[in-house]
């Protein structure tokens, strides 16, 4: 059966994080390292403010390698502000995984898949967030994407009645088992021991790459299958 499905951009598709390392050290010295910020690089400065100001250290904190520093909180702010003013960032990123969106697309049409993009991505110059999200995803081989800007993601799930989520963010992933039935797929590139022991608990499902996603779906999609049959079955039985 059709699958309706929302999957998240930075992080999952779009290699935000080495576009961002890249202008770190543009700004502030190649001896600047994003991943042993003290917070996550997440999607806006709005959101790395809140969490600098929690104290989060976010399952992204990693050892800094020798030679290199974590940015300071005034560092990341700037960062943001300095990527606003990018002409059209976001067209510009690699895929965190070659070939990954084609594949996505590939699998979209042969299984008459619903797939909408989501994504929290500030804004930059040049066009809006939401063109320069789609011709992305168009570059890189998924034709008239279907992008939504600014949506939390459980809500999302819930109003469209989505069947499953792809995201590489814990919380994220968190929000959609909170407020709805879609089933949260967590793209997790980081060690496996490195999983947030909460997550473990929960309905979420967790693989390693977009290959591993993409089978998940197939899977949930034949599950689909099986149980409209059995309650086309049953409706039939007793006259409906």
């Amino acid at each position: 059966m059709p699958l309706r499905i929302a999957c998240d951009l930075d992080g999952t598709v779009a290699d935000m994080d080495s576009a961002l390392q890249r202008e770190a050290e543009r700004l502030f010295g190649p001896d600047v390292d994003l991943h042993a910020a003290p917070a996550p690089i997440t999607d806006s400065a709005e959101d790395v403010e809140a969490e600098l100001a929690e104290g989060s250290d976010g399952p992204d904190a990693a050892p800094r390698p020798a030679g290199k520093r974590a940015p300071t909180r005034e560092e990341l702010r700037r960062l943001w502000a300095h990527v606003a003013t990018i002409e059209n960032f976001w067209r510009d990123l690699s895929e965190v995984e070659p070939g990954a969106v084609a594949l996505l697309a590939e699998r979209a049409a042969r299984h008459r898949w619903d797939v909408l993009f989501v994504t929290q991505r500030p804004s930059a110059a040049g066009e809006t967030t939401q063109r320069q999200s789609q011709r992305w995803l168009h570059a890189h081989g998924f034709e008239l994407p279907s992008v939504f800007v600014n949506g939390a993601r459980g809500r999302v799930a819930s109003a469209l009645s989505l069947d499953a989520v792809l995201d590489d963010r814990p919380e994220n992933c968190l929000d959609v088992v909170t407020d709805s039935k879609a089933t949260p797929i967590l793209v997790w590139r980081h060690h496996r021991d490195a999983l947030p022991p909460a997550i473990r608990s929960t309905r979420i499902d967790i693989v390693f790459s977009m290959k591993e996603a993409l089978e998940r779906l197939e899977q949930l999609m034949l599950q689909k299958g099986r149980r409209k049959t059995l309650l086309g079955r049953v409706r039939s039985a007793i006259g409906l």
